[in-house]
């Protein structure tokens, strides 16, 4: 019988992909997946995350527990890969001597190898690169979605935040070339896929390695002449790297969506410099005035960092100011985490717990007054709804189901046609529906009247018939690598970057 596997993964939407391209490598080596009430797989993967301290503890917590099950069932094999194993590397083994794999993040594509290698040995083998073997979208993916899917147009990081420990993990920025992200977007299409996001540590400074500043910009143009290709999204881009062009092609590309995450992690332009956050809050503040210029419907979401060392009560206030102006839809607030191995975690002042939970809180209830706020000025208009799977988790008591407006915004909606004709066996995720808005909470929209419209997507057709996207690897090479290939391609970066 083929083997099993089960992959976990932790962290960021690179992560997230990541995953999914070890599924594919694993599906190609002729593992197959273990259903979900298979709690022995005969191998399970942990993709990891280093950015912030609870995922070690939750890691090693659950490689513990996982410990008895391995010694109950003789072949099992548990592998760690992703920026905690290339952080950690022989520590890993060392701490949970049970494990049989690590491996980091430039060398996903080595896993089968080495779990076949550590069965044969019998011993562990731990293998780390510091730089990219292959680019990861020549491995093959199997896609977790059947309606919306992640591109990475970039890997790795050139920026020096002091707080962050991923460029370090993930090496300095490669970018891929766009006629080969293009390809990867159309192969989507083809099977079905009605939205992409784009990938990268940092989107603006995409074509850094080509010698092209706006080339990001080109790409979300380019991304619009894909017929069958409804909505374009993307993150994270960086202030410092922001250009107008940018904003102009999100507001004249039908199928860009008018949402953008910025991550702002502080208004104080003190704590900024600190960071090394190379912007401060006036130029800020000012792209989020152009963005709503350009796009008056756009929703603005952001990352948040409390309690970096320094920051003083002054400091706080400066970000609840900027919190007030930006008027995010949304957003991931932080606690500062000291991570071993960057600059913030030598820095002096480290703030007492007490003082960051304080201020932590007032943010939160800063941000979902504003976001309750925001949110309340769509009731009673009709937004288009792409129809997802696990979003809503109170669904199936409520009668109710859920998806994503085009600007991000989560949508609950009821499931009765405009006849009162119920609809709920006919909706599938990735159909398309249109529905008016009836209550808004800080975190999602409620629309309980009868749905203004439902479109039978393609994305809805393989959903029902039980396909996701699995596109193969192709041989895309590094921007500095000859010519891209003819045949189709086949998705931070961290969201807190």
């Amino acid at each position: 019988m083929a083997r099993t596997y089960n992959v976990v993964t932790y962290g960021c939407q690179m992560n997230v992909h990541d995953s999914e391209r070890i599924s594919g490598l694993l599906e190609q080596a002729g593992y197959v997946r273990a259903v979900p009430t298979d709690d022995t797989p005969d191998i399970v993967v942990f993709n990891t995350c280093a950015v912030r301290e609870n995922a070690d503890n939750r890691l090693y917590g659950n490689l513990g527990r996982l410990r008895p099950v391995k010694d109950k069932h003789p072949g099992m094999q548990i592998a760690v890969g992703g920026c905690l194993a290339q952080k950690d590397r022989g520590e890993i083994v060392r701490k949970a001597p049970w494990v049989d794999v690590v491996f980091g993040t430039h060398n996903i594509g080595a896993l089968p190898v080495l779990l076949e290698r550590a069965r044969h040995n019998a011993a562990a083998e731990v293998e780390i690169l510091e730089s990219l073997d292959v680019f990861p979208s020549t491995l093959p993916t199997r896609r977790e979605s059947t309606y919306a899917g992640w591109v990475s147009i970039s890997v790795g990081c050139n920026n020096t935040c002091t707080f962050c420990i991923v460029p370090a993990l993930r090496g300095k920025e490669k970018d891929r070339r766009p006629g080969d992200i293009l390809s990867e977007v159309r192969a989507l299409v083809d099977e079905g896929v009605l939205e992409v996001t784009l990938l990268g540590q940092n989107v603006n400074s995409y074509g850094v390695e080509f010698g092209d500043r706006y080339a990001f910009g080109k790409l979300l143009r380019a991304c619009g002449d894909i017929d069958g290709l409804e909505r374009v999204r993307f993150t994270s881009p960086h202030p410092k790297d922001f250009t107008d062009d940018v904003i102009a092609a999100m507001a004249e590309t039908p199928n860009v969506c008018h949402s953008l995450h910025m991550p702002l992690q502080s208004g104080s332009d003190d704590v900024l410099k600190a960071m090394r956050r190379s912007y401060r809050s006036e130029r800020y503040l000012g792209i989020i005035e152009k963005v709503r210029a350009a796009m008056p419907d756009a929703a603005i979401t952001t990352d948040i960092i409390v309690g970096f060392p320094g920051e003083t009560e002054a400091d706080f206030q400066r970000t609840l100011d900027v919190v007030r102006e930006a008027r995010f839809s949304s957003a991931f607030t932080f606690q500062y985490s000291k991570r071993p191995g960057t600059p913030a975690a030598t820095m002096d002042d480290q703030l007492p717990k007490q003082v960051v939970q304080e201020r932590y809180e007032r943010l939160v209830a800063t941000v979902e007054e504003i976001t309750w706020a925001e949110n309340k000025r769509l009731v009673g208009e009709t937004v288009e709804v792409l129809v997802a799977v696990g979003e809503g988790r109170k669904d199936e008591r409520t009668g109710r189901m859920s998806g994503r407006a085009r600007d991000g915004r989560l949508v609950h909606f009821a499931t009765e046609g405009p006849g009162g004709e119920a609809l709920a066996g006919q909706i599938r995720p990735g159909d398309i529906v249109h529905t008016t808005v009836t209550y808004a909470a800080p975190h999602h929209l409620n629309a309980d009247g009868t749905l203004v419209a439902h479109r039978r997507t393609r994305a809805g057709d393989a959903a029902e018939a039980g396909r996701s996207p699995r596109t193969p690897g192709v041989l895309l090479g590094l921007p500095t690598i000859g010519a891209p290939p003819v045949a189709p391609a086949p998705t931070a970066g961290c969201a807190t970057h």
